[in-house]
């Protein structure tokens, strides 16, 4: 299809969600890795368009040189399982030229470091016309590689700013033998070019935190003109050291005259996530399948405190009495195994109370034990314990705020006070215990956000830094999709692959 109206046509007659693949041409196997992720996540059908966008290049770059390569395109295309390719023209894409075409400005946040620096404006025309192409092709998913992260993060947040009714699916970068990443101007290096371009791959995975300033001089040494070696935030893209468990080491080097870019993630731990909300909320639920989907070790802190809970009622100590209870924190043997089955035990001294922690007398008291500090110090501890090296989602009330700090995603996982009423109800019902009246349970949880938000040891309160998420109308899948998509927005596939991809 080359005009808006074969591509109108084509979208309306379609019956399944749409993914959205935009290149540039000069297809490889990169391209086509975008193109089986695509297909193979949920069998919809999968648009490429094919458009050089005047806007990105500066005077002085390859616009016109840039690949183009229709005929050997539409076979890579078919291959790889896209449906129908969209090559519109200058035309069609900016009908009033390109001069003439509303612009959008990325934050000079997102472009001052990395490419950004040394190429002005590239990212403003990058950002234009994936918005131009986006509004035509009117996809529900956008499809974009990690190899360029800073674009990928850009574009990310081109979609959340301007509210665009489509979720993004972030590809892991594909290599070639040598190491060297797919890339349609890789076809400019000669032989001699080509084996002094894979020592900027071979560089990148051989730094750690202690070579990172030697890097420069070794690409130089590796006979690669330096652009820039940068290590950053991977969602801020600001610099930063090694106060961050995971950062981008990124670089740009030039070949003789073709310009290469590439990145690792550096990793001093695995990836931690903090959910936290009030009671309610689906924390678990949620939680127990997105640490399942990402190959997170499940670490349920309100299962915690409910035992402690079942605890002390079980001793008939008074929910109140902080001293009290502290005696019976001495040599606390508290388990949580996760079963084959997909559920989780809870031992208590060996006793399993997986189920009575449920209860609805449980339940009632769990916001007066958790308020206590020798509790909420003596679980912290276990819980960091538990953390140390990474690799686990927790949830609970203080997760991201007193807990794990420092974790790479954080969120505030919320619903109205209706919703997590009805949600309490049917969780009573499915569970065989008794269901009070609509209004009491309202009454109930109101109560215990008071409790929760206004207790003296760790209140319930958003992270500066949290996500927040409002769940009422929206599925478990559509919460799970949401929070995976704020974790890869934060953690690349290629340092924490998806299980199963």
């Amino acid at each position: 299809m080359r005009s808006a109206a074969e591509l109108s046509v084509w979208r309306r007659g379609l019956d399944r969600p749409l993914s959205f693949v935009p290149t540039m041409g000069g297809l490889h196997g990169g391209h086509g890795q975008l193109m089986r992720s695509a297909r193979s996540s949920d069998q919809g059908p999968v648009l490429v368009s094919i458009f050089v966008n005047p806007l990105q290049f500066a005077p002085n770059e390859d616009f016109a040189r840039y690949p183009r390569t229709l005929d050997a395109d539409v076979a890579v295309a078919e291959s790889c399982g896209a449906d129908a390719i969209w090559v519109p023209s200058v035309a069609t894409v900016y009908p009033d030229g390109p001069e003439d075409v509303m612009r959008i400005q990325v934050p000079d946040s997102l472009q001052r470091s990395l490419c950004g620096g040394g190429r002005p404006g590239h990212f403003d025309g990058v950002a234009t016309v994936v918005a131009r192409l986006l509004a035509m092709v009117r996809p529900d998913r956008l499809v974009l590689g990690e190899k360029d992260w800073q674009q990928l993060v850009i574009l990310r947040r081109l979609v959340a700013d301007l509210g665009l009714p489509l979720s993004v699916l972030s590809v892991p970068t594909v290599r070639e033998s040598d190491g060297l990443a797919f890339s349609s101007r890789n076809r400019y290096l000669s032989g001699e070019q080509r084996e002094r371009a894979a020592a900027l791959p071979r560089l990148l995975r051989a730094t750690d935190d202690g070579a990172i300033d030697r890097l420069p001089n070794a690409l130089r040494d590796a006979g690669l003109e330096v652009e820039y070696v940068e290590r950053v935030d991977p969602v801020t893209l600001q610099p930063c050291g090694e106060e961050k468990a995971i950062s981008l080491l990124a670089a740009a080097v030039r070949c003789g005259g073709t310009r290469l870019i590439d990145h690792v993630f550096l990793m001093s731990r695995a990836p931690l996530v903090a959910i936290d909300g009030p009671a309610g909320a689906g924390k678990s639920t949620v939680t127990r399948a997105f640490a399942e989907r990402l190959g997170l070790t499940y670490l349920d802190t309100g299962a915690m405190y409910r035992s402690v809970t079942w605890l002390v009622r079980s001793h008939g100590v008074d929910p109140a009495d902080g001293a009290a209870i502290e005696p019976l924190l001495d040599g606390l043997d508290l388990q949580l195994k996760s079963l084959p089955s997909g559920g989780q035990q809870v031992l208590v001294n060996g006793k399993d109370v997986s189920t009575v922690i449920r209860s609805p007398e449980v339940t009632a008291s769990v916001s007066a034990v958790a308020a206590h500090r020798c509790v909420r110090q003596a679980l912290t501890n276990q819980q960091q314990a538990m953390g140390a090296k990474g690799g686990l989602v927790a949830e609970g009330r203080d997760i991201g705020t007193a807990v794990f700090p420092d974790a790479e995603l954080k969120v505030f996982l919320t619903a109205t006070v209706a919703e997590r009423a009805r949600r309490r109800a049917l969780d009573l019902e499915q569970r065989g215990f008794p269901v009070p009246e609509r209004s009491e349970l309202e009454a109930q949880i109101a109560e215990r956000d008071r409790l929760d938000s206004t207790r003296e040891e760790a209140p319930l309160v958003k992270a500066a830094d949290a996500v927040e998420l409002i769940t009422d109308g929206m599925s478990i899948d559509a919460v799970i999709d949401e929070l995976v998509g704020q974790f890869r927005s934060r953690v690349g596939e290629e340092v924490w692959p998806t299980p199963g991809n």
